[in-house]
């Protein structure tokens, strides 16, 4: 039986390796690593869908770019004959976890002597605690065996408020987080290692009712050469703070951040305090990228002066305000935008080089011809951390945008919206 096992497990690895090292083409079947993205109207986060354990059970898990793993709601009617607990004593166990114990019968998210692991939802309320485990990954045209991720038991027939749980304002259906940190349990630095490939990967959201694309890991010589000739690229910086809702003393954020040197609306350049766009030594400050952030929100001190430029700028172009439309503030007839156009916004970066945002990504539409600046005032406080960025770009600007994070380099590649090149994120380049 154990010679049975082991020659299926070699006949599943060779395929993986086949699959892989397979001529490389512009079609998904040549992609190995790429996961369809699509956007949850409701909430206005993104998600994929994945396949976990024997037999295998497909999940939407929401992409979290700053989540530190992958883990997914193991319920008590759930299980799978593949999976492993992964030991306490063993090397892949992190320390932070601890070690776990379960009272119940075997199944995943019930054993003893097993890895703890912080399941870590930045929307939710609470950290809560999983247990690290060993299965099968399937991705639409791949399967990875001894994948580790991260087990969060709940029990659906529960009289508990639905609210108080691990999946705490996540979108309807979705059951987990695909986690995509700078961190050894990450879906991209985990795929890096088990296939002996750069550490590489590329994201590129839809907007709503179409599909997007997450490549985990880069094949080839990594993006598209259609669009590559659109790409600018920026150092991605290291906060030597920890800045993720569990702090660890001496280690750095696993998050990203870029190195904003300021801020332009129109020909205008707004007038911020450098100290708010750097990083300061205890890690508040400068500007990250997050998926869990639906709108690009701005620390109180720079989303006064920005509003105050945009709403100068915009009435200089006669454009209509109307009455703001929560949580936003400065909000216009769609028929003056059609007409005068909005101001547009570069963000300026290190190495010289500019993000610009449009219209498509700087207005949503929130009624019957009124568009809204989406930008939000994140107020003065920390959520869900101990310290606070200044800019933290969300999802909405980040929209029909390829971004390709190269981990070898520290490098974060940007095309500024595809739709200026009459590309999306829903084609296929």
């Amino acid at each position: 039986m154990a010679s049975s096992t082991f020659n299926s497990f070699l006949f599943l690895f060779s395929f993986a390796i086949f699959t892989l090292s397979s001529s490389l083409s512009l079609s998904d079947q040549s992609h190995p690593f790429k996961l369809p993205i699509q956007k949850d109207p409701s909430t206005n986060l993104y998600y994929a869908s994945v396949g976990i354990g024997t037999p295998k059970e497909n999940r939407n898990l929401v992409i979290d770019l700053s989540g530190p793993n992958l883990w997914y709601d193991c319920n008590t009617h759930y299980n799978s004959s593949t999976y492993r607990p992964v030991p306490c004593e063993s090397p892949k166990c992190p320390q932070a976890g601890g070690c776990v114990g379960c009272n119940g019968p075997f199944r995943p998210g019930c054993s003893n002597n097993t890895c703890g692991l912080n399941i870590i939802n930045v929307l939710g309320r609470y950290i809560y605690s999983g247990s690290l485990g060993d299965d099968v990954l399937y991705l639409p045209h791949l399967q990875v065996p001894h994948f580790l991720s991260g087990c969060s038991p709940s029990d659906p027939d529960s009289d508990t408020d639905s609210d108080i749980n691990a999946l705490e304002n996540l979108p309807k259906g979705s059951s987990g987080i695909i986690g995509l940190a700078r961190t050894d349990l990450a879906v991209p630095t985990q795929l890096s290692s088990i296939f002996k490939r750069p550490l590489k990967f590329s994201l590129c959201f839809p907007s709503t009712n179409n599909k997007g694309f997450a490549d985990m890991l880069l094949t080839g010589g990594g993006s598209d050469q259609d669009v590559s000739k659109f790409l600018k690229t920026t150092p991605l910086i290291v906060n030597p703070v920890a800045t993720g809702p569990v702090s660890v003393s001496g280690v750095p954020s696993y998050e990203y951040f870029i190195d904003v040197k300021s801020v332009r609306i129109g020909d205008e350049v707004v007038n911020l305090k450098p100290s708010l766009l750097a990083i300061d030594k205890k890690g508040n400050g400068g500007t990250k990228i997050s998926t869990m952030s639906p709108f690009t929100e701005l620390h109180s001190s720079v989303y006064k002066p920005f509003l105050r430029q945009f709403i100068k700028q915009a009435a200089d172009r006669k454009l209509k305000r109307v009455a703001s439309v929560a949580p936003f503030e400065a909000c216009y007839d769609s028929n003056t935008i059609n007409t005068y156009g909005v101001p547009s916004i570069d963000l300026e970066l290190q190495g010289g080089v500019k993000w610009t945002i449009q219209r498509a990504n700087s207005m949503v539409l929130t009624g019957k011809n009124v568009e809204c600046l989406g930008f939000v005032d994140a107020g003065t406080e920390p959520r869900m951390s101990f310290v606070k960025a200044s800019i933290v770009i969300g999802g909405q600007q980040l929209e029909n945008n390829l971004l390709v994070f190269d981990l070898n380099s520290s490098k974060l590649s940007f095309s500024s919206s595809l739709l200026l090149h009459n590309r999306s994120c829903s084609s296929n380049f």
